[in-house]
């Protein structure tokens, strides 16, 4: 018999959801004067435009953008105007898997993202089992989950991951009371 999903399927869309305000899209994707210089290093517009469109999906909403996901249309053009180079550049970007797999390994290096691992997972277990002590509606666990990835530079898991972190931390939480 299959589980009960802890997250209704608007709750899943938006935990990863992007910004579309103006107002948040520049809050989480303008760049700092670190930033830029190291996008700079790569060569051509296309690898700078696809390089720093990655480091964004990685910091927020904290995952990998798919191979054949276009990125989303506003965030897209905000990097393109900081750097300078046009948003048609995007289509070019990635035709060698290989740069693209090396621009992720480059981009964990320099900025210090680090992949969800099994360690990870029991922490946020523990983590969780505590919250799931005052409240057991899982998207606030799912949501609180995910902001502690984002904060401590981890690549997000796939949802699935975080629900069922979520519900072991209910069951535990449900067993102490």
């Amino acid at each position: 018999m299959p589980r009960r999903s802890i997250l209704s399927a608007a709750e899943r869309d938006n935990l990863l959801a992007l910004p579309d305000a103006k107002e948040e899209l520049i809050r989480h994707y303008t760049f700092s004067d670190t930033d830029l210089s190291i996008i700079r290093q790569r060569r051509g517009p296309v690898n700078r435009l696809g390089f720093a469109v990655q480091l964004c999906y990685l910091r927020f909403p904290g995952v990998i953008l798919g191979v054949d996901e276009p990125p989303f249309s506003p965030l897209l053009k905000l990097v393109a105007d900081q750097l300078k180079v046009s948003i048609e550049s995007w289509d070019e970007y990635g035709q060698r898997e290989q740069t693209r797999r090396e621009h992720l390994v480059e981009l964990q290096t320099v900025f210090g993202f680090q992949p969800f691992t099994m360690s990870h997972y029991r922490q946020a277990v523990q983590l969780l089992t505590e919250l799931a002590m005052q409240t057991d509606k899982g998207v606030v666990l799912a949501s609180a989950l995910i902001e502690h990835l984002r904060r401590q530079s981890v690549i997000l898991p796939s949802l699935n991951a975080v629900e069922r972190a979520t519900a072991e931390a209910i069951t535990r939480a449900n067993r102490r009371i």
